[in-house]
């Protein structure tokens, strides 16, 4: 069976086909499924209030008033961002005491007024500080591929990507730092959406990097997540032109994306590429100049570390020994950084990202592996060394566009044998219309 998108759901529900409630009812039935990951996946769920907005959204569509085609759909929201009446923990045990959120933020804020339904809070790593997806407080939900043996979801929106690929809910609200939407996304055949920082607002949104943060989506394609992305960017969705790739620029850097592949993944981006060659996609492989310097300014934790050092620098003192350690010693980095270091990485940045962004120009988007390796199993990264250098190789692609804040979406691929893996595009900040065109055109593509 095919899973429905949210323009299917979207056409059913105007139908008359489905309503809200049996849409609630059926994603609660699969959170509470025996063996099932529904317990990993959310870390807050409130199926009362689920029903009861169901119920609201159901009668204004027999009114014909709903506030949007996407009224009555239920979606889920990573657990980094407020809603009115709730705990935000951010997947941490530290948080537990603070009180419930006065308001929404303002991105769930504008998914609440176009009538999407909150099944509930998912899962993440702690803080967002991890491309694995591993929580030690809460547990750690399965990708999607050999449940028996129990591979990384990716992160840091581990408990987003689940939802969706289990049914759970047909959409996520998760935030991407360096490839927290794009990552979780890649490792269970999904689409995941991060933006140019700008067009989301983040208020209520706890925060990891103030310089990498965006507000992301993860969904089943790559018009679920535009529109998705459409509602909290606050713009009208409208129906656009999808290019033929015999018009489309794709440049694949020879520099740093392809470094230290696993042969699944080297192969399975061959492929890619050759199908995209075929369907008339013009593909060039360039050096991207400034690529290579972007590691070396990071090596000490970057901009991660020492704003993160800023943000939780009084709950460190307080309640240190509540952190998980994977998360705790990467933000302690931040507090040996001084001010010539972080001036250091803010003029660094400013020059490479107009280094690279000249690099891009002329071309549509930038072509790359979404993760340089395919999803480990858990087991293998719960503790170091495993942990860190896999972490690293699962980040490192998708940072290298938070760090210029470009925009970028991987799209789902599966490769024989292994888990599921990510193509993902990305072109520079503001080009986030074009990028979703062109995402399209390479979705048909590989979809065949």
């Amino acid at each position: 069976m095919i899973a429905p998108t949210l323009s299917s759901l979207a056409a059913d529900l105007d139908a008359g086909r489905v309503t809200a409630r049996s849409l609630v009812e059926d994603c609660l039935q699969k959170i509470a499924e025996p063996g099932g990951e529904g317990s990993a996946t959310f870390i807050e769920i409130d199926g009362k209030t689920a029903l009861a907005t169901a119920d609201k959204i159901d009668q204004l569509r027999r009114r014909e008033a709903t506030p949007s085609a996407l009224a009555g759909i239920p979606v889920s929201i990573k657990d980094l961002f407020d809603i009115e009446g709730q705990v935000t923990r951010a997947g941490s045990t530290v948080l537990q005491e603070c009180g419930p959120s006065r308001i929404d933020a303002t991105s769930v804020a504008r998914l609440r007024r176009a009538g999407l339904i909150f099944i509930g809070r998912t899962n993440m790593t702690e803080f967002a500080y991890s491309g694995l997806g591993i929580n030690p407080h809460f547990g750690t939900p399965k990708c999607v591929y050999r449940r028996d043996i129990g591979y990384v979801p990716g992160g840091s929106s581990s408990g987003a990507a689940i939802s969706v690929s289990d049914g759970m809910a047909h959409a996520a609200l998760g935030s991407d730092t360096g490839g927290s939407c794009r990552i979780p996304a890649a490792y269970n055949g999904l689409v995941g959406f991060k933006p140019t920082q700008s067009r989301v607002p983040r208020d209520g949104m706890i925060p990891l990097s103030f310089s990498f943060d965006s507000v992301g989506c993860i969904g089943r394609t790559v018009d679920c997540c535009r529109r998705i992305d459409a509602l909290v960017a606050e713009e009208l969705y409208r129906e656009h032109q999808v290019p033929a790739l015999r018009d489309v620029r794709l440049v694949v850097p020879k520099n740093v994306v392809r470094d230290d592949l696993d042969a699944v993944v080297s192969r399975h981006f061959d492929n890619a590429l050759a199908t995209l060659s075929k369907a008339g996609a013009k593909i060039v492989e360039q050096h991207i100049s400034g690529l290579d310097e972007i590691a070396p300014l990071l090596k000490n934790g970057g901009f991660t570390a020492s704003e993160s050092y800023y943000w939780h620098r009084e709950l460190l003192k307080r309640g240190g020994e509540k952190y998980d350690p994977q998360v705790h010693w990467r933000i302690m980095r931040g507090e040996k950084m001084t001010a010539a270091d972080y001036i250091e990485l803010v003029r660094g940045r400013f020059l490479l990202t107009k280094q690279i962004t000249m690099c891009l120009s002329g071309y549509d988007a930038l072509l790359a592996p979404t993760t340089a390796i395919a999803a480990p199993a858990i087991a293998d990264v719960q503790n170091d060394p495993g942990f860190t250098n896999s972490n690293l190789l699962t980040l490192r692609n998708c940072t290298l566009i938070n760090f210029i804040d470009g925009c970028a979406i991987t799209l789902p691929g599966t490769a024989s044998n292994h888990p599921p893996l990510g193509i993902m595009l990305a072109a520079s900040s503001g080009s986030d219309h074009r990028l979703f065109q062109v995402a399209e055109a390479a979705e048909r593509a590989l979809a065949h």
